[in-house]
Formats: C-alpha cells, structure tokens, sequence
C-alpha cells in the first residue's frame, strides 16, 4: 500500500480535504468500478436466461458469491445478494422470527444496535407482538455474554449482536455470546457491516448463523450488500416472486453490483494479508497521540481502549460541541455519529447508552454532545493524519466556550487491535 492509496490518488477525494469519515461511506476503488463496467456495457443479460446472454452474468454472480465467501469464511451457497445492509438484517431477524413459531417469540438484541436492526426489532413488537430484550452495555459500549445468556428463556429465537459499533468502533464478543446462545438452540445474527475488511471476520470461527455485508462499508458501490446464512438456517423471505437467491430474495439480481461487491471482497481479503490494518491501526494512534499532546485534559477516547476497530477512534475534546468544532474545521470531513442518524439534533443514542452504564463516572453525560467520530481508510495518509491533528487542535481552541483548564476528561488511549 503507497502513501496515497493502492493506485494513486483516488479521484473522488478532493485536493486539501482530509477525509476521515470511512465508516459513514467509503469511496469506490477504481478496481471495483473496472471490474462491474462490463456488466452495465456489454453482459447486459439476465443470469436466469438459459440462453447464450444470461451465461456470463451467472457465470459472474457465482465468481461474486465464491469471492464474498472467501472473505467471510463461508462456501458460496451460502451467500444471497441484497440491496443493502438494512435489506440483510431485515431479512436475518424477520425472517428468522417468521420462519420458526411467531406466536410468544422472543429477540435479544442491545441498546446501541444498528438502527437497521433496532426498527426490524420494534416492527415486530408492533406488528406481531414479538417480546424485545434490548440489553444495555458497559461504559465502553460491550455487551455483557452472561447478560444475554440470563435474557434467554425457552421462547427466545435468536439474539441479534453486532461486530463492531459504527460510531466507536468497539468490538463485541461475539464468539462467547454465539456459545452461550448454541447452548440453548438459539439462533445468532451478527452485522458486520463496520469489520469485515477492517479486520479477519471468520463465521466459522464466530459460530453466528447469520451476518450481515455491506458495500459500501468496504470500497464498493451503495446498494449492494448480502446476507450469509449458515447452511440449513430457514428465513422467511421479504421479497416473493420468482425464487432467485435461494428463494430468498426474489428479484432479477443486479449482475454489475453483485460483481463489485465481489470485487471489493476480494481486494479487502488481500488487504488483512498485507498489513493494512496495521497501518491503520498505527494512524489510529498518531492521531491520538497528536491530539494528547496538543490538548492535554481535554481529549477523552469513546469506546473500548483496546477491543476496538483498528480504523475507528471516537473522542470527546472538551468543550465546543462536535458539530460546532466540525463546522471550525471544514477541511475535515468527520462525523458526529452515525451516518443513518443524519439530520438529527439528538445526542448519539450509542454514547448515551454508554453513559448510563452504573460504573460511568459523573463526567460521563457530558461526553455525548461533544463526541466526534474519525475513522481512516485504504487512502489515508501520514500527512492527512499531521494535518488533521493540527486543524483539530486549532479548531478546539477557537471554539472552545468553557474557560476550565480540565473538564477531568482523562486522556484518550492510542492502543487497541
């Protein structure tokens, strides 16, 4: 991997701007866009057909399924298209719950949960009167594994726990919750959307029946994402029609997006092999550093210090609130929280769960306005990293309303996976 990315420069990232928004959307890798162009010019067909047009794009759905499979850990029987990551959760926890006995089932999901998978959740309850557990977390965002296995009861049909969270980047222990689950029969969905490529993500390994993909998390076009379910899982279908993808997604399957995401995986399973992540990692925490050094009390790390992603880092930097130092420094593009809550003026739903836990310190409310979110990627660069420390610390100061000299904020920690 170059200073600039695996072949230069990509053409979407303006000269002078800082992107460090990687987890609300990542740019489409120029290798991704070469590999899907034939499917939109010349291989026009429908892979149903059995004549001579539909054989190269069924002939490229089935190189698509076997290279997703490839990253996740499955066999591409496995894998089934959809149109998006919310279409995927939907698809695992509605059609998982209608699949087996509706009457008094039973969910298990968590406080800071994709709202992709928190509405399907509450659909449920509204329209079926499914019975939600939605667990709470610790101050550092983690799930605890003995806290779902004292929620499960003989009614419950699956526990839905993400990978990793989009806004602080903290890994779940998914692998111990997917035991304590089999133990009792139930199934395990997890959305990986925020890991996979960021980091090895093995279904098998995790023991979850199954998880989410997403797109355009991993440098290939928005709406295109799968759903892996283990081999025997029965879902009821969300879209009825012409039995395509197993008969769980009817619909002719769009070929060139199928063929990015693809692509994408492919690309993303090279990048764990080549450290990558490390790199990242190392970003991640020269940027901590930075700030550490040139906000000293004013920087506090949002999230788990070491059982995070290696991309993801979440601070508070006390005291302008996040929208307001964004807005001081707009050569950086960053965000405040979730992409999916766009447009919102409430506090982060994740932070606030996070502040509510017991061991919480009395400083911990006061993080949630003033939380901004900076994830890195494949074109994330030292000097992007020097830049955006100095532009942060800069926009800090100006903005900054409160004339404490400490808001006991206690300084962020660099390391983690």
């Amino acid at each position: 991997m170059t200073e600039h990315g695996p072949s230069g420069p990509h053409p979407g990232l303006r000269s002078g701007q800082i992107y460090l928004d990687y987890n609300g959307t990542t740019p489409v890798d120029p290798r991704v866009v070469d590999a899907m162009l034939p499917y939109l010019r010349e291989h026009f067909g429908n892979p149903s057909s059995t004549h001579h047009y539909g054989q190269e794009p069924r002939h490229a759905l089935a190189r698509a399924r076997d290279q997703l499979a490839g990253l996740v850990g499955g066999t591409a029987d496995e894998i089934t298209f959809t149109a998006s990551g919310s279409e995927a959760d939907a698809l695992a926890i509605r059609g998982a719950v209608l699949a087996g006995r509706l009457d008094g089932a039973h969910i298990i999901t968590q406080d800071t949960e994709h709202p992709a998978v928190l509405e399907t959740c509450r659909s449920l309850q509204r329209l079926h009167g499914v019975d939600v557990t939605y667990l709470p977390v610790d101050q550092h965002g983690r799930v605890d594994p003995q806290a779902v296995a004292d929620a499960i009861t003989a009614r419950t049909t699956l526990v839905s726990i993400m990978f990793a969270n989009n806004e602080t980047g903290t890994l779940q222990p998914v692998r111990e919750i997917a035991e304590v689950a089999h133990r009792h029969g139930v199934l395990v969905h997890t959305d990986a959307a925020q890991g996979l490529g960021k980091m090895p993500v093995d279904v098998r390994r995790l023991g979850v029946d199954l998880l989410t993909v997403v797109g355009h998390k991993m440098y290939a076009p928005k709406g295109i994402g799968a759903l892996w379910v283990r081999t025997g899982g029965r879902l009821e279908p969300i879209a009825y029609g012409g039995g395509q993808e197993r008969d769980l997604r009817a619909g002719t399957e769009n070929v060139a997006l199928a063929v990015a995401l693809g692509a994408a995986a492919e690309l993303s399973a090279a990048d764990l092999t080549t450290g990558e992540a490390d790199r990242l990692r190392g970003l991640r925490d020269e940027l901590s550093h930075r700030l550490a050094d040139r906000l000293p009390g004013r920087v506090r790390l949002n999230g788990h210090p070491t059982e995070r992603l290696p991309n993801t880092v979440n601070f508070t930097i006390a005291s302008p609130a996040g929208d307001q130092l964004l807005a001081a420094i707009p050569g950086i593009a960053a965000s405040t929280g979730s992409a999916c809550h766009a447009g919102s003026t409430e506090p982060s739903p994740v932070l606030a769960a996070m502040a509510r836990d017991p061991s919480s310190t009395a400083h911990e409310g006061d993080r949630v306005p003033s939380a901004i979110r900076f994830s890195l990627g494949r074109w994330t660069t030292a000097d992007d990293i020097s830049r955006a420390a100095t532009l942060i610390a800069e926009g800090a100061t100006v903005t900054r309303q409160d004339s404490r000299p400490s808001d006991g904020l206690a300084p962020a920690t660099p390391s983690g996976p």
